[in-house]
């Protein structure tokens, strides 16, 4: 089959998208585990608006269509050996080595203890960490790393159905069906209520990848996104301004009308913005490089280090005097190198520690067999 390289130029730049907002997280006015001496309720709130409505659902949909392309190459049970390796192993770590500083640190910013990190960690299996600034230590999805735990999930618990009935890839696909699939996204946003996670439902999250495996891998589907990219980016943008605005303005808390108006018109700019940066992907992003080969084997580890990173860097500069742009900017610039060199110098040379974040190990060159030459 052909390499979706588009496909792997939206999960690296997702997941570099995924770093810029966690550093605006600790910057805004919603609660995380460390918070700077200031916030700010304006152009930082609206720029981690305007990515939380797309960023972790085009994570899922993504892996709808890539869960279709292994399929077709792998068996059930090869297919669910390769989830638990690549996204099994680097969870268990994160939970047992990442996670616990950062319930420390959370803990001593939201003056919930004082003392040493070794004098508190016997704490950290004491209760399932449940919220930001709960009374449970344990976060056995490794906070940041639930993406890891529910893509797991979905994976295991959808497979019968992918392995019973694949999709029709060449079916033609209808650009009003595009728009239709909104229906149920508008439903679970407005009425389901299971758990919430990176500003959506999980199963939210679920529809998208099922959207991902059975819709978004069909033959037609590129060439409708195109014809339609001038029309999504119109409803995007429009509907990121009634969103932003929204929610600044305290939109949800007026009527269940005006909430349920403000979730459907949330589920309507999160799958316009999908299709939008689908189309522009695949018109200009389908090829290869270096930087992809060298970026796409990068984005887990860099994922998966990117939050521990940030979080210890903003413990430590939460109350100095500094103003909120030279902060941000700061805290950007160090945490991206601190990533990367650890990347770079570490956890790529060394076999064990590639397994532990989510690549496979370096492969030992085959040692070639003694030829005896017969007669001399």
């Amino acid at each position: 089959m052909k390499r979706q390289y588009d496909l792997d130029w939206i999960r690296v730049i997702a997941t570099l998208a995924v770093f810029i907002y966690h550093c605006f997280m600790f910057f805004n006015p919603w609660p995380w585990h460390v918070k700077n001496n200031e916030t700010d309720p304006t152009y930082i709130t609206a720029v981690s608006l305007f990515m939380s409505s797309w960023l972790m659902p085009i994570f899922f949909t993504v892996s709808g269509m890539s869960s279709y392309y292994a399929l077709q190459k792998r068996s059930g049970n090869e297919f669910v050996k390769e989830r638990l390796a690549r996204l099994g192993i680097p969870l268990l770590f994160g939970v047992m080595i990442l996670t616990p500083p950062q319930v420390y640190m959370e803990r001593v910013s939201h003056d919930q203890f004082s003392g040493t990190f070794f004098s508190w960690f016997p704490q950290y299996f004491n209760g399932v960490y449940l919220d930001i600034g709960g009374a449970g230590n344990f976060a056995f999805v490794g906070l940041h790393l639930w993406y890891l735990f529910i893509l797991m999930l979905f994976s295991i618990i959808t497979l019968p159905f992918f392995l019973k009935k694949n999709p029709t890839i060449t079916k033609e696909l209808k650009s009003y069906q595009l728009y239709l699939m909104t229906i149920p996204l508008m439903i679970v946003s407005t009425f389901v209520d299971v758990v919430r996670l990176g500003g959506w439902d999980i199963t939210f999250y679920l529809v998208l990848f099922f959207f991902g495996y059975y819709i978004l891998t069909k033959e037609s589907f590129k060439k409708v996104i195109q014809k339609l990219l001038p029309i999504n980016l119109v409803i995007s943008v429009c509907t990121t301004i009634f969103f932003v605005y929204g929610f600044i303005s305290g939109m949800t808390s007026t009527g269940f009308i005006a909430a349920m108006v403000f979730a459907s018109i949330k589920a309507l700019n999160c799958w316009t913005w999908i299709l939008a940066i689908f189309a522009v992907a695949e018109r200009h992003l389908s090829f290869s490089n270096k930087w992809l080969s060298y970026s796409s084997q990068a984005s887990m580890p860099f994922y998966v280090l990117h939050q521990p990173v940030i979080v210890t860097l903003g413990f430590f500069i939460a109350n100095e005097a500094w103003s909120i742009p030279v902060k941000l900017i700061f805290l950007m610039v160090v945490a991206f190198f601190i990533i990367m060199l650890l990347y770079q110098f570490i956890i790529s040379k060394v076999s064990i520690l590639r397994i532990l974040f989510g690549i496979k190990g370096i492969k030992k060159p085959k040692s070639s067999p003694d030829v005896k030459i017969v007669g001399s």
